[in-house]
């Protein structure tokens, strides 16, 4: 049994102590947080006694096989560093970092202490993304040639992370670096790609809506959008949108998780609805899900001794089209060169 330590018990963090409850062959057995309230509610909650106000006290005092860094983006290159001189695994909320060269630097600390690092890309862990993975995976749509990943929702995110109101860039570095990762994960790594941001709600700080264009390594052209401005008739946060046309076919993941599969003359719709874990509710249940999955991922990868699938240096190549993305919109949605980045 790998024993792990939480850092950080925020509002997203109860979702990973939830997961590691039920995690087989890994488990949470200390947790630290510098908001004494927070940790101790928190502490009662997932019966955890072990309580530290400072990870580096955290890290000398209990003999941990991993921590899980919950935190904000700006303490991930410290804490990620503390862990690795302390031979520690991290697995790393994201976004991973501020910077490509914090990004750089982490994974360059975990590589000279040999210690694994993983980073918490959750979202192309949900369900629906997996099995849209499995037909391509089946050769069943033939060549790739386009695709659409998106995400449009007037979901009030601020209420449970009001953090996020005040962010410089919020959008792409929140939730656009999912789907940019969800792009990846489909379709291949990107050379190319231009953007373009705008502010709808006067209320917060960063941008609101994005729309990214991307040429992939491999032909295929990708268009991945986001929204926290977008008014449906029916509100379909957390759900992610793909749309992929091949050479024989085309694959449409629609709403309310079906997906509707079009291939050499028939016509296959099945539904891929997430499971609704004892401890999850709706509309999270997706997401909390694919919490469960990529930390079970983590824990079988430590037992093993694999390479995550969302690494520390795969996560480089997601960092790269966020930063890229940012660029390229405040560049008149000039095209960059993704490989000059990464």
């Amino acid at each position: 049994m790998r024993q792990g330590g939480l850092i950080g018990c925020g509002f997203f963090a109860h979702n990973h102590l939830h997961a590691w409850a039920e995690v087989e062959g890994a488990g949470i057995v200390a947790l630290c947080d510098r908001d004494e309230k927070r940790l101790k509610e928190a502490g009662e909650k997932f019966g955890i006694g072990r309580l530290y106000t400072d990870a580096a006290d955290m890290l000398a005092s209990e003999r941990l096989d991993f921590v899980d860094i919950a935190t904000t983006v700006a303490t991930h290159r410290p804490l990620v560093e503390l862990a690795a001189k302390a031979g520690v695994a991290v697995i790393c909320q994201k976004p991973f970092a501020e910077t490509l060269d914090n990004a750089r630097a982490m994974v360059a600390a975990c590589e000279r202490a040999r210690v694994p690092l993983m980073v918490h890309e959750n979202f192309r862990w949900q369900a629906p993304i997996r099995a849209v993975r499995q037909v391509l995976d089946e050769g069943t749509l033939g060549d790739v040639f386009w695709g659409r990943v998106s995400f449009r929702s007037a979901y009030d995110v601020f209420s449970g992370q009001p953090y996020l109101a005040t962010e410089e860039r919020f959008i792409i570095q929140d939730l656009g670096i999912h789907i940019l990762d969800i792009a990846r994960f489909l379709f291949g790594d990107a050379e190319r790609l231009s953007a373009t941001t705008r502010r709808v709600n006067s209320a917060i700080r960063g941008e609101d809506v994005a729309t990214i264009l991307m040429a992939h390594e491999n032909g295929a052209t990708s268009l991945c959008d986001c929204s926290y401005a977008t008014h449906l008739p029916e509100e379909l946060f957390p759900q992610t949108l793909v749309e992929i046309d091949g050479s024989k076919g085309s694959l449409r993941l629609s709403a309310n998780y079906r997906m509707t599969v079009h291939a050499d003359g028939w016509t296959q719709t099945l539904d891929v609805s997430p499971k609704l874990l004892n401890w999850a509710s709706r509309p999270w249940h997706n997401i909390q899900e694919s919490v469960f999955n990529i930390e079970q991922h983590w824990a079988d990868c430590l037992t093993n001794g694999r390479e995550p699938e969302t690494s520390g240096a795969d996560n480089l190549k997601t960092m790269a089209l966020v930063f890229a993305a940012y660029e390229s919109a405040a560049n008149g949605q000039k095209a960059i060169d993704v490989r000059r980045m990464a």
